[in-house]
């Protein structure tokens, strides 16, 4: 007998073996996968339609819908303008970090790193501010980036004044029109 006629049927019981084993192996699987597809797809129906921030907004600042409502809501904001100034500053990306030093979703200047430079008549600029490390968490940025652009709105008087001192220094009110008119160009 040769070689080749020992290895055939070898070889053909050997395919016909994985083939079974590959059928028994993903076809259990393929079953929990196709059972949990109508759960995740009415999931994520149910959370679009529960979102109140204009579909217009890309997916990168949708997705912290529920954190940018609950701050809104909580700040008496519209959610609308968070998502704007999200998209302005960070593009939806929680890692953002400026070369200013300004971090997170929000780029909120924090009281380290970069920013602990910047000094003001009365020590340094961001002392009252939270840590880089607390920044970086997107719940945290979007609560405290929140209620600072709030504050600055009942302090200011106005939204338009409001972002302006939110936004970069000396860029007078190109950076407040450019976050509403975001929000304008989002309804």
């Amino acid at each position: 007998m040769s070689v080749q006629k020992a290895i055939f049927p070898g070889l053909i019981i050997g395919i016909v073996c994985l083939l079974v084993m590959t059928r028994i192996l993903t076809g259990g699987a393929a079953r929990v996968v196709t059972n949990t597809l109508p759960e995740v797809g009415k999931k994520l129906q149910t959370q679009a339609a529960e979102c109140t921030i204009s579909p217009a907004y890309p997916e990168s600042i949708r997705q912290w819908c529920g954190e940018i409502e609950r701050y809104a809501r909580e700040n008496g904001l519209d959610p609308n303008l968070i998502s704007a100034l999200m998209l302005q500053e960070s593009a939806g990306q929680p890692d953002a970090y400026s070369k200013s030093g300004a971090v997170g979703l929000m780029q909120v200047m924090p009281r380290d790193g970069k920013a602990a430079s910047f000094m003001c008549k009365n020590g340094p600029c961001f002392a009252d501010r939270p840590s880089m490390q607390e920044l970086f968490d997107p719940q945290y940025n979007i609560a405290f980036g929140t209620r600072m652009l709030a504050e600055l709105i009942h302090k200011r008087g106005n939204l338009r004044e409001a972002l302006k001192a939110y936004g970069p220094m000396d860029v007078g009110y190109y950076y407040a029109d450019l976050v509403i008119g975001i929000m304008n160009n989002h309804q």
